[in-house]
Formats: C-alpha cells, sequence, structure tokens
C-alpha cells in the first residue's frame, strides 16, 4: 500500500493546534479595505476554528 499524500493546499491553509483543533483563517480580507471598518478588519484578523461538518474531511486531507 502506497503512502497518503497530504493534500498541499489544505496543509497550507489550516493549522493544527496542540490539542489537536482544526484553525483557518477568515474569509474577506483581502482587498477593499477601506469600506470595511476596523473592528471588522480586526475580527476578520482572528483564526476561526473549522466547522464540525468540514473536520473529517480535512483531517483525511491532513492525514491526521
Amino acid at each position: 500500500m502506497p503512502k497518503m499524500k497530504t493534500d498541499r493546499g489544505a496543509a497550507k491553509r489550516i493549522k493544527v493546534t496542540g490539542s489537536g483543533r482544526l484553525r483557518r483563517r477568515k474569509a474577506f480580507r483581502g482587498h477593499n479595505f477601506e469600506k470595511k471598518n476596523s473592528v471588522r478588519m480586526r475580527r476578520l484578523g482572528r483564526e476561526a476554528d473549522l466547522a464540525k461538518g468540514d473536520e473529517k474531511a480535512t483531517r483525511r486531507m491532513l492525514g491526521l
């Protein structure tokens, strides 16, 4: 049986914490900053937990 390959796109976007939780970056932080207020930009800058429904498939992509 060959080794499982990590999905490189998922590996670049998702971080695994020490306790094993999956973290991701939020969307809408790429451009058009002038129309977004600073509170919104600060909130979008934080990392978020991955949704429960996506976790099983994502773990498989990461080889966990």
